[in-house]
């Protein structure tokens, strides 16, 4: 007879999530393997996230609502395990970002994790530490879902031309990360600015930052240093000071269609096709 893990609800949102997923499959008269055959997915990883061993996906969660007729359950609640998945320090932000009606976001080195593609995420996440990298690239991926909310924030994007080159996941997912970046050219909500070497000395070389601005809430400034801690502040002084910063940067950045053309140039001249093939 198999063992059959017992979960406790209350552990967790991910056992929460597992419990709920089991409920609904036996109500259902199907065992594992039927799910997973009904869904798309292996037996195997039905049964590890019903004992909690293995993240789910918004995807995931939507087929399995479908298929079990659990009226939107469980891609109600992967977004609490999501946000649960996420570093400790770093779910205050997420908060925030959820609440946000303006983010203005500058990034010295990368692409702002709110943008990126699945597999530069995964290069930046794994570059020292790739156990769980899927998991945590799906949480990261998952924080983009914002966006589709019904009153979606606006987001200003600067990004330092340095990000451009910098060779993050090789070629093929650069090429791939600048094109996604050049989607969002007609999409009102989401404006990118890239900084140009040529401005020399700017308001943003003490490092990246993000300014959080909401409906009724005073602002916050976040900015993230190393060992893995953030610094949100809802300081007005600081808010003042870094929401000048940003206009600054604003001024020298090149425009939203200058600065699609030189992302575009980038892609095709220094990720162009025949240096996807090596």
């Amino acid at each position: 007879m198999t063992h059959i893990n017992i979960l406790d609800p209350g552990a967790s949102p991910l056992d929460y999530y597992g419990f709920e997923l089991r409920r609904l499959r036996e109500a259902a008269g199907l065992t594992q393997r039927q799910l997973g055959d009904v869904l798309n997915y292996t037996g195997s990883l039905v049964g590890q996230i019903e004992t909690a061993r293995k993240v789910p996906t918004l995807e995931f969660s939507e087929r399995a609502d479908a298929a079990l007729g659990s009226d939107g359950l469980l891609s109600r609640l992967v977004e609490l395990v999501l946000r649960n998945q996420l570093p400790t320090w770093f779910r205050q932000v997420a908060e925030l970002q959820s609440r946000a009606v303006e983010i203005c976001s500058f990034e010295t080195h990368m692409v702002h994790g709110l943008l990126q593609t699945e597999a530069y995420a995964r290069a930046v996440l794994g570059a020292l530490d790739d156990t769980g990298l899927d998991d945590r690239t799906a949480v990261r991926l998952a924080r983009q879902r914002i966006f589709e909310k019904e009153e979606p924030p606006v987001f200003w994007a600067i990004l330092s031309e340095a990000v451009l080159y910098q060779e993050i996941g090789g070629p093929v997912t650069m090429r791939e990360q600048l094109g996604h970046l050049l989607g969002f050219k007609d999409n009102p909500r989401i404006n990118i600015q890239v900084l140009p070497f040529k401005s020399g000395a700017h308001a943003g070389l003490q490092g990246s930052f993000d300014l959080y601005r909401f409906e009724s809430d005073p602002a916050i400034v976040y900015t993230e240093g190393y060992g893995g801690s953030g610094h949100p502040t809802a300081n007005r002084a600081t808010i003042k000071k870094c929401s000048l910063r940003y206009d600054h940067l604003q001024a020298a950045a090149l425009s939203l269609r200058d600065s699609a053309e030189m992302i575009r140039c980038v892609m095709e001249d220094r990720y162009g096709e025949q240096r996807d093939v090596a």
